[in-house]
């Protein structure tokens, strides 16, 4: 499987306690398919674990507490973040809400020897990492820019100016490969998640 330039090593470092289950992170460039590759996922192994985002949102219909979302009040959040209970969050939607990333279910699936999974962005894939140091971050990457541009703008409905604005931040988010365990490229969704299980599992 590709990976980095001195990707097996710092990968070989993260393997930590072999009785404790592995935590995955996946990030990449928005676009890149991250969300078909987890819904594959899935279908391959039905047990995969998420964990659940606390977030200070209102509840939507339909949205199950503790299912879909944490929902708590911005105090609450706040003081989930002074007693580092949540390994990242971040504003939304220029503040009007906060989302993180409760640290304690995913310590006790890791310590069950259990495999847990995070879909993140970057700025999230950094504080976990800054977190918990043995997390494997895992970096998708398209088969192609060219690939990317097609896909952030295949549907032509934004203007000029907003597709300029993702084409910039897929940009950015490709030059964070380095900072990754490792890479793999979203060519075919099913051999990508295919991937990614082995990943999870230590295969």
């Amino acid at each position: 499987m590709p990976g980095h330039a001195g990707a097996p090593e710092r990968g070989a470092s993260r393997k930590g306690d072999a009785s404790k289950g592995r935590l995955v992170v996946l990030a990449g460039p928005s676009g890149v398919g991250k969300s078909s590759i987890v819904a594959e996922l899935r279908k391959l192994y039905p047990e995969l674990w998420f964990s659940v985002s606390a977030t200070t949102r209102e509840q939507r219909p339909g949205e199950v507490d503790g299912r879909d979302y944490r929902f708590v009040g911005p105090a609450e959040f706040d003081r989930m973040i002074a007693e580092g209970e949540l390994l990242e969050w971040a504003d939304i939607h220029s503040g009007t809400h906060r989302s993180g990333t409760p640290r304690q279910p995913i310590e006790e699936r890791l310590n069950s020897g259990e495999p847990a999974l995070l879909e993140l962005d970057l700025q999230g894939a950094r504080s976990v990492r800054a977190a918990m140091p043995d997390a494997l971050l895992v970096f998708i990457n398209p088969p192609s820019w060219d690939e990317l541009v097609v896909r952030l703008t295949g549907r032509g409905t934004e203007s000029e100016e907003v597709v300029a604005r993702r084409l910039a931040t897929a940009r950015e988010e490709l030059a964070a490969r380095p900072e990754f365990d490792t890479e793999i490229v979203n060519a075919d969704v099913h051999s990508a998640a295919q991937e990614l299980l082995d990943l999870l599992t230590g295969a």
